[in-house]
């Protein structure tokens, strides 16, 4: 290949949209014969309704499968874009385009998730590290508070913050990278308006429950 050929980095943020479109919430509840997460519960496709179907295999699956179809296309610019012009900013905007075909999915009429298990996979992709941090904050609004849509919205807000603050520690800043991540944080938040709303009410449903 070319390594100066300008589509490269458009082939790649079209290849990580594609990716990023495949919701394996549906695809994996057709494999283990169970209801379309799109069906029930919040009918939101993601890891955390598919676990309202009772089956927590079904769930870790689908929650890996999202992690890694947004860690996997920034991964791969990143150990190897370098050597066909694509750096930072590519890299940056493969993990952006992995997270909206999870919002957005193509194959599945543009009506996706919250991406919370992709950005989470982004991140582990920009920085092992940021993506640790991050997961850290999850977990541990997670478990005092048993809420997964105020965990998702702690450590989206969060994760900006961790990348500046950890600039010459662990991982540098990136303008592309930053940008990137507040875009993402602020798409989670808006996806979890109506969770928003439902924490402000007290009606919102905890981790582990099931519905009908």
């Amino acid at each position: 290949m070319d390594a100066s050929n300008p589509f490269l980095p458009l082939i790649a943020v079209a290849a990580a949209y594609l990716l990023g479109s495949l919701s394996f919430a549906v695809i994996v509840s057709r494999a283990m014969g169970l209801n379309d997460p799109r069906t029930y519960g919040s009918k939101n496709p993601g890891a955390t309704n598919v676990l309202r179907s009772g089956s927590k295999t079904a769930a870790v699956v689908t929650l890996l499968l999202d992690g890694a179809k947004g860690w996997l296309p920034v991964m791969l610019v990143a150990r190897y874009g370098a050597a066909y012009g694509m750096h930072e900013g590519t890299m940056a905007m493969a993990g952006l385009a992995a997270f909206l075909g999870h919002l957005f999915p193509v194959f599945f009429r543009f009506q996706g998730g919250k991406g919370v298990a992709t950005a989470l996979g982004v991140l582990l992709g920009y920085s092992w590290i940021l993506g640790l941090a991050v997961a850290a904050s999850w977990l541990i609004v997670a478990f005092f508070f048993r809420y997964s849509s105020l965990a998702s919205l702690v450590a989206a807000v969060f994760a900006p913050v961790y990348y500046i603050f950890g600039d010459g520690v662990a991982w540098y800043l990136d303008k592309s990278v930053l940008l990137a991540m507040a875009v993402m944080a602020l798409l989670l938040v808006w996806r979890h308006a109506q969770n928003i709303n439902r924490l402000i009410k007290g009606t919102e449903s905890r981790l582990g429950a099931k519905k009908a």
